[in-house]
């Protein structure tokens, strides 16, 4: 939490609206962005302002692209302020030193909602003359009595507070808002219409580019000639930007049909060589050879040389775009030694300090304002700031505000994707079945490399998101002789974290393989898992949760199976059981998915159902349809008929099972993509007994 003298929490307050407004420093979860070693001096990165017309606003950091943050994160603030939730009110944040990049922390977040409480509290007592301890609050306002005073009423004066140094949280028990299914403060404004999103950004003088990139990634451009794209009428401006060649227009469609007429010529570079069947063979050799050691105890090879029964499995998964429902687009004005973007960003901090450098100006002359996400999955927070960037450079060489937009095919053939895997597995058993000796080798790109993130989450050449899943699994706990070695070929397709970063392949990998391993130790999936989780209540449970509720041990209807995965990553722990059936054309059907989910304290556990949700739909894309192929160096994929993402008639029914736990705060938009591949793969092999090792799973 951050101190401010009177003079500048007067400042801020007038700023904003008069009113209370308060700082509060959001800590940053383990993990989630890399920071400088020993301890960083605490910044204010949200503030809530309680004004006196009784609105109570926050400001958040936080994009909000379908996950539920405005409303998660305002819950909190409002169950300490004992305010009135009708009166909430939430806005994005501005680019700033003061807002950072972190995941909310209940505690300190919570503090932020006591503080204004106390200051409010105060301010009354002062006006009655009493002692504030005589004094509660409720449902947005202080009582002494009969008496009350409502915090608009109380605003002005609380800003004059000095802000208390410790304050106490609710205890469990008195929470009335925190905990409760609640619904979401932005759907109102995207059931109308009135939510505005980057690509519905309108300005006098505005005008539309589109970039025409190389087909093949790291391509340049070597001529072009721009003649006939120059007589499409609308068509303003051509221009050449380092990300390709930018054709400004009075509109998008004169954009497009001007950039349709372009002739250039390319240089691919060595990208031309890339072709992702070739690239998994050679994925399949590296697997046979040592990498780089990411976890070891024992002696694996020996071990593996003397086991009775040896199980030997390699699991590989394509390259996957984040295919948002709404392509990437920004909007940039220059003038006046200041620039302003408007757009849909995860990454305001980077895209201000990209923008600033490529403009010229100073970072705090950069504004963003950033607008509602449609979908962003990772896409839109891209360490090198790609498309903001883009869209600055486009914008300082046309001299006019422009808003560079994206196409569906600019979006799937525009890189950033989710990296090739491959896991190749040998596990030896004990005469009980049990794994004694296992030796795992992931080969596949590194989302960190050449990034600013290197230095600070590759260590010994090992990319921490690339193993997590496997080298932190409680699987591996137990096993006495293991090792884990990691192979990152550096190749010219960007690449980039998706919905559940590494854990998309790992949970895939480990959870096929104990399915594998119990049916080799002829030992049903939930009682083998069972087993081995012995020691691990939280995963235990949440495995048993979702299999009792699935119906397991209960015959499935007719033609169809069940397979289970279990899967702990962001700090949550979610079980899946997925049932499915097969039809006469061996397309494979998922008619149900039941899921619990231990995420510590569920602050809104509507929002957790409908995130868990999400993220299964999310995950069957890539279980069922999606992947990214390269050939000759080109994406081979454009849109949405070769491109596949689940469609409604595909969308299987989920129960979500919500636990309770006394464990630390997990995340909730990410965890229940990853365990769904192998929860669907491991319910084909118990229908068809023919074990899939390749996502999207296609029947021979």
């Amino acid at each position: 939490m951050i101190a401010f003298t009177r003079r500048e929490l007067l400042r801020k307050s007038l700023l904003s609206g008069a009113g209370l407004f308060v700082a509060f420093h959001v800590p940053r979860k383990a993990g989630a962005v890399p920071q400088p070693a020993g301890k960083p001096p605490p910044d204010p990165n949200a503030f809530v302002r309680v004004a006196p017309d009784e609105s109570v606003t926050v400001l958040l950091a936080h994009s909000e692209m379908g996950q539920g943050i405005w409303t998660g994160l305002a819950m909190l603030i409002a169950e300490e302020l004992d305010c009135d939730w009708s009166r909430i009110r939430v806005e994005h944040a501005p680019a700033a030193p003061v807002y950072a990049h972190p995941a909310f922390g209940m505690q300190m977040t919570g503090t932020a909602g006591a503080m204004a409480r106390a200051m409010l509290v105060r301010a009354a007592a002062a006006q009655w003359k009493t002692d504030a301890k005589r004094l509660r609050t409720e449902n947005g306002f202080v009582l002494r009595g009969d008496d009350r005073l409502s915090y608009g009423q109380l605003a002005v004066a609380a800003q004059a507070q000095t802000p208390p140094k410790t304050v106490k949280l609710k205890d469990r028990k008195s929470w009335k808002i925190i905990g409760k299914p609640t619904r979401r403060l932005d759907t109102p404004e995207k059931i109308t219409g009135k939510a505005q999103f980057g690509m519905d950004v309108r300005m006098p003088d505005l005008r539309t580019a589109l970039v025409a990139r190389s087909p093949v990634f790291g391509g340049k451009v070597k001529s072009f000639d721009a003649s006939k794209a120059k007589s499409v009428k609308g068509v303003e401006q051509v221009v050449q930007v380092p990300s390709g060649v930018a054709v400004i227009a009075s509109n998008f469609w004169s954009a497009k049909l001007g950039r349709d007429a372009l002739m250039i010529d390319w240089d691919p570079g060595p990208g031309a060589n890339v072709d992702s069947a070739k690239l998994l063979e050679s994925y399949r050799a590296q697997a046979k050879t040592k990498g780089t050691v990411a976890a070891q105890q024992g002696d694996a090879e020996e071990a593996l040389s003397h086991s009775s029964k040896r199980v030997v499995a390699e699991y590989d998964v394509p390259y996957l775009a984040h295919a948002t429902m709404e392509p990437l687009n920004c909007a940039v004005r220059l003038a006046d030694g200041r620039c302003e973007i408007w757009t849909g960003t995860q990454f305001q901090t980077m895209d201000q300090m990209s923008a600033a450098r490529i403009a010229g100006v100073a970072p705090e002359n950069v504004s963003i304002h950033t607008q509602f996400l449609g979908g962003g999955f990772g896409r839109r927070a891209t360490p090198t700031s790609d498309f903001v960037s883009e869209a600055v450079q486009v914008a300082k060489a046309a001299g006019v505000p422009v808003k560079t937009v994206w196409t569906r095919e600019d979006d799937i053939r525009g890189g950033y994707y989710r990296p090739m895997f491959l896991h190749r597995i040998e596990v030896g058993l004990d005469d009980k079945g049990r794994p004694f000796a296992w030796k795992h080798t992931i080969v596949g790109q590194s989302i960190l490399a050449g990034t600013p993130f290197e230095q600070l989450m590759v260590k010994n050449g090992v990319d921490n998101v690339s193993v997590e899943g496997v080298v932190d699994s409680p699987y591996l706990e137990s096993v006495p002789a293991r090792v884990v070695t990691l192979h990152s070929p550096r190749l010219e397709v960007p690449v980039l974290w998706w919905r559940s970063v590494g854990n998309t392949h790992t949970a895939f990998a480990m959870e096929s393989m104990i399915d594998e391993l119990a049916w080799a130790a002829g030992r049903d999936p939930l009682d083998y898992r069972s087993a081995l989780l012995a020691e691990k209540p939280r995963h235990l449970r949440a495995l048993k949760t979702a299999a009792e509720k699935a119906g397991w041990g209960k015959a499935a209807p007719k033609g169809r199976a069940r397979g289970l995965a279990v899967h702990e990553s962001f700090g949550s722990i979610i079980a899946e059981a997925a049932e499915v059936s097969v039809d006469d054309h061996k397309e494979i059907h998922v008619h149900r998915v039941t899921c619990a989910v231990d995420c510590g304290t569920a602050i809104n556990p509507l929002g957790v159902e409908a995130q868990v949700q999400g993220a299964v739909a999310f995950g069957l894309s890539a279980v069922l349809q999606s992947e990214v192929t390269l050939k000759d160096g080109r994406v081979e994929q454009s849109n949405f008929h070769d491109y596949q993402v689940l469609r409604l008639p595909d969308m299987p029914e989920v129960a979500v099972h919500i636990i309770e736990s006394d464990a630390k705060m997990g995340g909730i938009g990410e965890p229940a993509t990853a365990p769904i591949s192998a929860a669907v793969a491991n319910a084909v092999y118990a229908l068809t007994k023919q074990r899939l090792r390749s996502l999207p799973l296609r029947l021979a």
